[in-house]
């Protein structure tokens, strides 16, 4: 007998913002609106981190708007009351405790006890599956960067740049680097311990190298019997399809499960200028459509290779969210099934989250939380993203009022 499967539309407002009140609504409205202004979007990713930082009383304006919008909450405990309400609706929630560009060996040990306590508590709660990581919490950012330019110096295969280059480091680097390895491991330990999922953030393509073999080495080790650290892939970068296969070829030959969110890119104008001013090939597609193509290319591989490989796509594309099931349905497996799992941030794209949800997929909101001045760079990147992505600011509001004038015609 055939399998069924229920009608997956992303134009269904009710299902998308069934847990927001009116009130909400119309607040989410009045920040698109905002955000669909790039003159504003400027003027504010300049103006509020240097106001934070100033100590301008700013932080309640940017609480009440933006920060609530994308963020859990300062603490742990803010952001369980909306993992909660997020459950309520069966969807999942990935926690990314926002620390970014912090240096200094206190605040890496630092992070790392937190990032501990972020899985200790995950594995309490029935609809936590993963928690997201940044090496660059835990690793001084231009140790990566010498790291990645001495693998790009020498041949061969990712691992053994990277065992070379750890070789040449001088003995205090070395001891810095083991240091480092060490947090990530210890994270990545207790995840397997707690059955949590540890998604590794990608970085700029600079400092990708080291990480992507940090990554490779800690799947080698917790991802024997099940899916527990996954790669972020960037698919906007025109190698990272051939960086898919070859990882799987590596799963393969040392017999572990493959974890990889694919995800489009973050870094895209500040990859172009450097490759420009550094006179290099941008490692970036040249159009969205290259990058479309590859993405999709990704998503079709994982699911074709599904046993090996555990897949989280990690997407506002409707597309794509939408080829992935398409793709399950093909093969008569669950849209439910434990090796394919979909993500969308906090804030964003609900039509998408809320009807996967609604059909029966593995689906959560990506969502962060810290104290606002940790999480700034990642809410300007927000903002940037809404008015530079063409048609989400557009497409979100469309959307929200769509829902209020089904509310109330």
């Amino acid at each position: 007998m055939e399998k069924s499967y229920p009608e997956i539309s992303f134009d269904n407002t009710e299902f998308a913002f069934e847990y927001k009140t009116d009130k909400q609504l119309k607040k989410a409205n009045f920040l698109f609106t905002m955000m669909g202004k790039p003159w504003i979007v400027k003027l504010g990713t300049r103006l509020a981190p240097w106001s934070v930082r100033a100590g301008l009383p700013v932080k309640g304006i940017i609480r009440n708007t933006i920060f609530s919008q994308f963020v859990g909450g300062e603490t742990l405990e803010q952001t369980a009351a909306v993992a909660k309400m997020l459950g309520k609706y069966n969807v999942q929630v990935i926690l990314d405790y926002g620390v970014e560009g912090k240096e200094g060996e206190e605040n890496f040990d630092h992070a790392c006890e937190e990032f501990i306590r972020v899985i200790n508590y995950a594995a309490t709660q029935p609809n936590i599956p993963f928690m997201s990581v940044k090496v660059t919490g835990f690793a001084r950012f231009s140790l990566l960067e010498k790291m990645d330019t001495m693998m790009h110096a020498s041949e061969g295969t990712l691992m053994k740049r990277y065992l070379k280059a750890i070789e040449d480091l001088p003995r205090e680097e070395k001891e810095e680097w083991q240091r480092i390895r060490y947090r990530v491991m210890k994270v990545c330990e207790a995840a397997s311990i707690n059955k949590i999922g540890v998604s590794i953030d990608a970085e700029e393509t600079w400092i990708q190298d080291p990480v992507d073999a940090l990554t490779i080495l800690m799947m080698d080790s917790f991802n024997k019997e099940r899916a527990i650290v996954y790669n972020t892939l960037q698919h906007y970068r025109h190698d990272r399809l051939k960086f898919l296969y070859d990882s799987h070829e590596a799963a393969k030959e040392r017999k572990f499960i493959l974890g990889a969110k694919l995800v489009r890119g973050a870094y895209m104008e500040k990859e172009r200028k450097r490759a420009a001013e550094k006179g290099y090939p941008s490692p970036i597609h040249a159009d969205k459509t290259a990058t479309d193509n590859d993405y999709n290319a990704g998503v079709k591989f994982c699911i074709d290779n599904i046993d090996r490989v555990a897949l989280v796509v990690a997407s506002h594309n409707e597309y794509s969210n939408l080829y992935a099931a398409q793709l399950l349905q093909e093969k008569g497996l669950p849209l439910s099934h434990p090796h394919v799992h979909w993500s969308q941030l906090y804030g964003m794209s609900d039509n998408i989250t809320f009807n996967l949800a609604h059909a029966g997929c593995s689906v959560s909101k990506y969502l962060p939380f810290g104290p606002i001045k940790d999480v700034i760079p990642y809410l300007m990147r927000r903002a940037q993203e809404n008015t530079s992505v063409k048609g989400q600011t557009g497409r979100e509001l469309a959307l929200i009022k769509k829902e209020l004038k089904r509310r109330h015609p």
